[in-house]
């Protein structure tokens, strides 16, 4: 249960109710409960979600790409919902089996997001130089940028979610 209250679908604005719609049309949103927290403030609440749609639907880095990285930063916040959700048909249950390790399953460019994201979400002091530059080899500029909003928003979607016990 929410350890804050619910605001009901119908009784939000009618743009969040949109954006809901929106995120739960294109797989952005697993649950409605997250937003009917934020709900009671619906213009940051539409802030949030529409910086989520941003990087769901107009992406530079693939919907691969960013399924895997937020199942790795789910498994670090420990956020069930985050962690049972799929948000892509991309990513298999043999993926998130290998998700532990360096393995080879992964291409060199998903380990260099997945090994970025690990380390923005549980030790983000030891990034490094050397962390930018094996981004490089494989993303531009815009998408490494890109990566790091997306892991911030995981990281801070899903430890507000798990917080609030908004799952």
């Amino acid at each position: 249960m929410a350890r804050l209250p619910l605001i009901p679908l119908e009784a939000m604005p009618a743009a969040l109710q949109d954006a809901v719609e929106r995120g739960q049309r294109n797989r952005m949103l697993s649950s409605t409960t997250p937003v009917q927290v934020w709900a009671h403030r619906p213009p940051v609440a539409l802030a949030w979600l529409g910086l989520m749609e941003s990087l769901h639907t107009d992406s530079l880095l693939d919907e691969r790409l960013r399924e895997l990285v937020r199942l790795k930063i789910a498994s670090i916040t420990t956020c069930q919902a985050c962690q049972l959700a799929r948000k892509s048909d991309t990513v298999t249950e043999q993926d998130i089996a290998c998700m532990a390790t360096d393995s080879e399953h992964f291409t060199p460019a998903e380990r260099a997001a997945l090994h970025y994201a690990e380390a923005f979400a549980s030790d983000y002091l030891a990034i490094d130089d050397e962390y930018f530059s094996r981004l490089a080899a494989f993303f531009s500029t815009e998408q490494v940028v890109e990566l790091g909003l997306y892991c911030a928003l995981m990281l801070a979607g899903g430890r507000m979610t798990l917080v609030q016990q908004a799952y």
